[in-house]
């Protein structure tokens, strides 16, 4: 999401790969999200739809983010990894959140991003990217490894909750990413119960829908 005032960095971007988040992987996950621009995800580090209703208290102590993160480091250590790390080289650039859409269990109770019907879909649900490494293609190439992640997990349908705003946008919604860019990935749009703020989808052809395991060659 750029911030106010951002310009793209004019720096080339070196190729780009795209991983799953893994144990040992958990610290360029803690890097992307303490890197600078991302002060609101690492407020929530992704587990606000993960969760239904009013979140429990934190443990004494212990802030809401601290125990937001410690939630999200024990997904990423029971080997179930809940979204995806992009690399240009060793460094980590970016981040982006998916899975069975019943993971996300504050999706049934949106008025915006409820569910369609009964199908069996994943969902993504938010990017987070640096300041130094927007307008890059980071966000581009960390959706088209979720396709792909998704597709080898058995998924059959991706589905997405982009923003479909005119113009330079500086709001929170940006974390959902641009529908233009899920335009030009394929996904097709299913639903909208807020003008900026349509429901695509797309088919990924894999095996049955919400499977989590784990696909061959993956590393």
């Amino acid at each position: 999401m750029p911030p106010r005032g951002f310009r793209p960095a004019s720096r080339r971007l070196r190729e780009l790969t795209v991983r799953p988040v893994t144990p040992a992987r958990w610290p360029d996950l803690e890097a992307v999200f303490l890197a600078r621009g991302c002060s609101i995800a690492r407020g929530c580090w992704c587990m606000f739809y993960r969760r239904s209703g009013a979140s429990p208290p934190p443990p004494k102590g212990m802030t809401r983010a601290k125990a937001n993160r410690a939630d999200l480091k024990a997904l990423v250590e029971s080997g179930t990894p809940p979204g995806l790390i992009a690399y240009e080289g060793r460094v980590p650039v970016g981040w982006v959140t998916l899975g069975p859409r019943e993971e996300f269990a504050r999706l049934e109770r949106s008025p915006v991003m409820k569910p369609v019907d009964d199908k069996p879909v994943w969902s993504i649900i938010c990017f987070v990217v640096p300041s130094e490494h927007r307008g890059r293609g980071v966000a581009r190439a960390l959706l088209q490894g979720a396709i792909e992640f998704s597709r080898k997990r058995g998924a059959t349908l991706l589905e997405a909750y982009p923003v479909d705003k005119r113009g330079r946008v500086s709001d929170d919604t940006l974390w959902f990413g641009a529908k233009s860019m899920y335009d030009r990935a394929g996904f097709k749009e299913v639903a909208r119960r807020k003008p900026a703020r349509p429901i695509v989808r797309r088919k990924v052809m894999g095996g049955r829908a919400g499977s989590r395991s784990e696909p061959r060659g993956e590393s």
